[in-house]
């Protein structure tokens, strides 16, 4: 079993940046993919950003591309979202989720096994 918690959220200014944590509990993190998926008022769900356990291999959806980062740090159990340049678009609920299987990044949120509870992040224009 694994718990997730979402933090940095916030308002910040169209241009301006956040930067959101996922600390997570138990001994297995390093060995699960995690990703960032986010939703607005009204839409489903969608992937932001995903990373493999090692680290070394990244995936973004175009939107955010060249905008955002993901790392994580196994030794402390945590999975960063570097968010620069936001816009009024990027407004939402931001969540974490871990991926027990070991086949690479998934862009499907069915396929995460744990999720945190989320962390609002908006953007004024």
């Amino acid at each position: 079993q694994v718990q997730l918690v979402e933090s940095g959220g916030g308002l910040v200014q169209a241009g301006g940046s956040l930067r959101l944590s996922c600390a997570a509990s138990g001994r297995t993190f390093s060995s699960y993919a995690m990703g960032w998926f986010r939703q607005a008022p009204g839409k489903e769900r969608e992937f932001v950003a995903g990373i493999m356990s090692s680290g070394d291999i990244t995936l973004y959806t175009d939107s955010v591309k060249g905008r955002f980062t993901i790392s994580r740090d196994n030794a402390r159990n945590t999975v960063y979202l570097q968010m620069n340049s936001l816009k009024a678009e990027d407004t939402a609920v931001y969540y974490c989720a871990a991926d027990r299987r070991l086949f690479g990044i998934s862009q499907n949120a069915n396929e995460y096994d744990y999720w945190g509870q989320g962390t609002q992040v908006t953007v004024s224009s």
